[in-house]
């Protein structure tokens, strides 16, 4: 491998981080994992910033209710596009908190309406739970319920790592089995695309770069998804007919690779793509304003592919 560029605000940020003492996040069991996701938010991650709504509410899931949280920066709004929103955490940690300041932003810069989705977890909840709630919910909101109170024309999922899984499969299952509303574009940031399959990225920045293969090797055998099952591997069917795709990934994540992978289906199959790679910089930058300001560029640039990406759609 050739010599590893690192951005000077990236590696001040792993220094501290490796400099640290005490427990990794895989060796404290789940419970005490999301805790210390919970708390490093409000170390590591800008503030949320204004915007007019920010409520909570529920959509019937197969197991029950499922959390949600609505984002708008607007008080009223007419009819368009909603942003569907699943949180990343390795299919075991994170909720509605985590990426709460993320969520707000998009709903900012987008001008879009944006709904958070807090799915089951795993290993409470082994696969396929969490990834039912997503299609679930994406469903649900498809069809401009009395309950989200706005009217939904279509739907642009999104998701970070775990939940670029998410919302690649909900993409999926939205092609195969559509909704009332198209999915008029997915946004997958640094996805979990392929997870059973061993890529050169994971050996290449399994330690030392924020997500570890320790880890992962964790939260896999907490998940325990089905190889063989798109519901786990989207990349085991075929990518055609998806809508237009901005896939994400960042050069020094482990799981770097699956997103390069994926991209690269999703043009071999012509759906439209926009590839973009954060240079010298780690898994999870769009939770990390704050400790590695230089993310901002990076969810800025992805924000402006976005928007033409939509604009072209016409709606």
């Amino acid at each position: 491998m050739s010599e590893i560029f690192v951005r000077p605000d990236v590696r001040q940020f792993l220094d501290f981080l490796n400099a640290l003492p005490g427990p990794k996040t895989h060796e404290v069991g789940p419970v005490e994992a999301r805790r210390m996701m919970v708390a490093s938010r409000h170390v590591a991650d800008a503030p949320r910033g204004e915007v007019a709504v920010v409520r909570d509410l529920t959509c019937p899931g197969p197991a029950g209710e499922i959390g949600l949280r609505l984002y708008d920066a607007r008080e009223q709004r007419e009819a368009g596009p909603l942003f569907l929103f699943f949180h990343g955490g390795g299919f075991v940690l994170g909720d509605l908190d985590t990426h709460d300041p993320f969520c707000a932003e998009m709903a900012r810069e987008l001008d879009l309406p944006v709904l958070a989705v807090d799915y089951r977890l795993a290993p409470e909840h082994p696969w396929p739970a969490g990834v039912e709630d997503a299609i679930a919910a994406a469903r649900w909101a498809a069809q401009s319920p009395s309950r989200l109170g706005l009217d939904i024309t279509g739907l642009v999922l999104c998701g970070d790592s775990a939940g670029g899984n998410f919302a690649i499969v909900a993409s999926l299952a939205l092609r195969d089995e559509p909704a009332a509303v198209p999915v008029l574009a997915q946004w997958p940031i640094y996805p979990a695309a392929d997870p059973d399959k061993g890529y050169p990225s994971k050996e290449d920045f399994g330690a030392g770069y924020l997500l570890t293969k320790a880890s992962m090797d964790w939260y896999d055998e907490c998940y325990a998804g089905d190889p063989q099952d798109w519901r786990y591997a989207p990349l085991v069917k075929s990518q055609e007919g998806m809508p237009p795709t901005l896939v994400v990934t960042a050069a020094l994540d482990p799981i770097r690779d699956q997103g390069r992978a994926y991209a690269a289906a999703c043009a071999a199959a012509g759906v439209p793509t926009v590839f973009r790679e954060a240079r010298g910089t780690i898994h999870g930058f769009i939770n990390l304003r704050r400790a590695i300001p230089s993310s901002e560029e990076d969810v800025r640039g992805c924000v402006a592919a976005l928007k033409l990406m939509l604009a072209e759609t016409g709606r």
